[in-house]
């Protein structure tokens, strides 16, 4: 079993920002594997599917983005995976717009969804993709850049983005992360 833990914020008002790109990956997968209709289970919205042979659940913290390793923490102490067999996926402002990066392990790197979980699960041992957003302009605040949304130019890239994000679970879930870090993380859009 595989647990997919794709971080954003809930409720229409996010849907689209540049925060929520972990959750736009859950959906393309959802949809790829034809998932039924999410359950609210762990304070996220939970679904499961099946690809290949592994049972994977794709998971989407309702806390927002802070307060996303309480949820994790929860689904994390039901199902007792290896941490090994955990993958986050999360939006990252110090990559390119566009840039995968895929880590077997690792510091949080300033994003602050998967500070949270580390702290709560006590260890950085676990795969992540991070997915470029790019630098906020000038002197704009980062809070209100991750919070906003893509431009019409960006939109088309990060649609590639998602597809390619996707694949590269897919990936994960059959090669292991090693595998990822060298077929995606040298991708440009």
């Amino acid at each position: 079993m595989k647990l997919v833990v794709g971080l954003g914020n809930p409720g229409k008002k996010y849907q689209g920002t540049r925060h929520n790109v972990g959750f736009e990956v859950l959906a393309e997968l959802a949809q790829r594997y034809t998932a039924p209709q999410p359950s609210l289970k762990y304070d996220s919205e939970l679904v499961e599917i099946m690809i290949g042979s592994e049972k994977v659940l794709l998971l989407a913290p309702q806390t927002y983005m802070n307060e996303s390793g309480r949820a994790v923490r929860k689904c994390f102490d039901f199902y007792q995976p290896d941490l090994t067999d955990v993958t986050v996926i999360c939006d990252d402002m110090n990559l390119d717009l566009g840039r995968l990066r895929w880590r077997a392990k690792g510091s949080a790197g300033g994003q602050k969804g998967l500070n949270d979980i580390i702290r709560h699960l006590g260890s950085e041992e676990f795969p992540r993709l991070r997915i470029g957003i790019g630098r906020p302009p000038g002197r704009m605040n980062p809070a209100d850049y991750v919070l906003g949304r893509f431009t019409s130019a960006e939109r088309e890239t990060m649609d590639q983005v998602v597809v390619s994000s996707a694949d590269s679970i897919e990936c994960w879930i059959s090669e292991g992360v090693d595998s990822c870090m060298n077929r995606f993380n040298s991708q440009e859009f």
